[in-house]
C-alpha cells in the first residue's frame, strides 16, 4: 500500500474560489495575524454574490500560500477544507469522485483507489 505524502507543489491552493471562509476561519486567522476582523476582511478577502467570503487570489494562488517555500503562511489556522485536503469526504464516496480530485494532486498520482481505500480504514479509527 501506497502512503499519501504531500509533494508541496501548491496546486491545492491555486485559483479562484478556492475557499469560503466560515465565521470561525475569519475570527482564528484575524487572531493569528494579529489583526482586528474588520483589517483582514479588507486585506485578505473578496465577498462572492450575497453569502460567500474567500481568500483574495494572488498570483493564481491564495493569497496565504508561500511561493518561494511552497508552503502556507496560516497553516495553524488554516480553514477546515485546506486542512481535509486532498481527502474530502467527496473522496470517500464513489471511484470516479476519487479520479477527479487524483487529476489536482500530484501527491495522490501515486495512489491507486484501492490504496484509498485502504487509507479509509485507518480514517474510521
Amino acid at each position: 500500500m501506497k502512503r499519501f505524502v504531500c509533494k508541496r507543489c501548491g496546486a491545492c491552493c491555486q485559483g479562484e474560489s478556492t475557499v469560503s471562509l466560515t465565521k470561525e476561519d475569519v475570527l482564528n486567522i484575524a487572531n493569528y495575524l494579529g489583526l482586528s476582523v474588520e483589517k483582514f476582511l479588507e486585506k485578505y478577502t473578496v465577498k462572492k454574490g450575497e453569502n460567500r467570503l474567500e481568500m483574495r487570489v494572488l498570483n493564481n494562488h491564495c493569497i496565504f500560500f508561500d511561493e518561494k517555500e511552497n508552503l502556507c503562511l496560516i497553516h495553524p489556522v488554516k480553514p477546515k477544507p485546506c486542512k481535509e485536503w486532498p481527502f474530502p469526504k467527496a473522496i470517500w464516496e464513489s471511484e470516479e469522485n476519487f479520479k477527479i480530485i487524483k487529476e489536482s494532486c500530484k501527491a495522490l498520482a501515486e495512489i491507486s483507489y484501492e490504496d484509498l481505500q485502504s487509507l479509509k480504514m485507518f480514517k474510521s479509527r
